[in-house]
């Protein structure tokens, strides 16, 4: 598992290809499914500070 949060923007996640979030999720060890509109959502509410969104 990575030490940091990963430095991706709101809207870097909002275009992210579904093979780049999947990997970002296992990365971490969360096990997501759903379609990449669910996951680009839920990676955004996971990585990102209140602020950021």
């Amino acid at each position: 598992m990575p030490l940091h949060y990963p430095r991706y923007k709101k809207k870097d996640y909002e275009v992210m290809e579904e093979w780049k979030v999947d990997r970002l999720l296992r990365q971490y060890g969360i096990a997501y499914k759903g379609d990449i509109h669910e996951k680009r959502v839920y990676a955004i509410g996971t990585f990102l500070w209140h602020d950021q969104i």
